[in-house]
């Protein structure tokens, strides 16, 4: 990777994974798209370009411009921002993804989008979800998922374009704040933890979900795309996780810093019903064997290092 674009880069993990490519490739070399400017350091530390992935034209031509040689396509609706609106959802999703993958094609760029464990369904084997399973998603999101990860192996296949990803757990960050998905609970938490010594969670008590610490999240997306072709059995998308925990297990860990801290239930049965859909637990083996994935944090030290730079900021 020498000339990377993000699209969707002001948002939740867009705006950490611009800074963090900005570290490693050069300032210069990292140009950050979205639908809007804001003031934040990702769209005024480098290259910003306005871009509206539902506009195939305009995104094709800031990648000329740039001579892009890598698409990192992060611009998307989440869980339950998409199931509040449906058919938004399909056509900046769906849209959004194709535009991306045409302007890869044409480009001959390398390519990178997420996926989700929202792309595994009720149907889904829900303890250490395999690599390899059945996908029968009951979610708009989950279904945007599902298809673009098939759309993704599709342009490898029929046009050799170099497609990654990821299949993402919940993703837990102190620099942007929750933008939609059914696990921002376990962001929300810290922060309620620290304001108020207090959480009302919109997810009930037993729920098991993976998570990941945005660094491990970040430090893998760098992994896979640096990867070696002809290691990636896989590409569209690797299972990662780091952790999987229930709302009392992290009211727990925040107990050791805040002996105080009380959390109580007001279920949403909107998230709650996604999140039931959803694994328990999923296994990464595949990532661990073709290209070297690895965690760094636990919910223990996610937690002190959570808390430690929510009160710094």
């Amino acid at each position: 990777m020498k000339r990377i674009m993000i699209t969707g880069a002001l948002g939740q993990i867009g705006s950490e994974l611009t800074l963090k490519l900005r570290e490693i490739y050069g300032t210069d070399e990292v140009i950050a798209t979205d639908i809007r400017k804001n003031d934040s350091e990702a769209a005024i530390s480098g290259p910003f370009e306005m871009v509206d992935v539902t506009d195939g034209k305009t995104m094709l031509e800031v990648a000329k411009k740039h001579n892009a040689d890598t698409i990192i396509h992060m611009a998307a609706l989440l869980s339950a921002t998409a199931e509040a609106n449906p058919v938004f959802a399909w056509n900046l999703n769906m849209g959004g993804l194709m535009n991306a993958l045409e302007t890869a094609r044409e480009m001959d760029a390398k390519f990178f989008t997420p996926s989700s464990i929202g792309a595994f369904g009720p149907s889904t084997p829900k303890d250490l979800t395999p690599q390899d399973t059945i996908h029968r998603p009951t979610t708009m999101y989950g279904v945007n998922k599902v298809a673009g990860e098939l759309l993704s192996d599709y342009y490898h296949h029929k046009f050799g374009v170099d497609t990654r990803g990821l299949r993402f757990p919940g993703l837990i960050s102190y620099a942007t704040p929750p933008g939609g998905g059914t696990t921002d609970y376990a962001v929300e938490i810290y922060y309620e933890a620290i304001k108020n010594g207090n959480y009302t969670s919109y997810i009930d008590k037993g729920t098991y979900l993976d998570m990941m610490y945005m660094p491990d999240a970040l430090n893998a997306i760098v992994q896979l795309m640096e990867a070696d072709p002809r290691k990636l059995l896989h590409r569209n998308s690797f299972n990662v996780t780091a952790m999987s925990f229930e709302p009392e297990e992290i009211a727990a860990e925040i107990r050791t810093h805040i002996p105080a801290f009380e959390l109580q239930y007001n279920v949403d049965p909107i998230r709650q019903g996604i999140a039931d859909s959803w694994p328990n637990s999923i296994d990464a083996t595949a990532a661990m064997e073709e290209w070297g994935f690895k965690a760094d944090y636990d919910l223990g030290k996610m937690t002190t290092d959570m808390l430690e730079k929510i009160k710094n900021k």
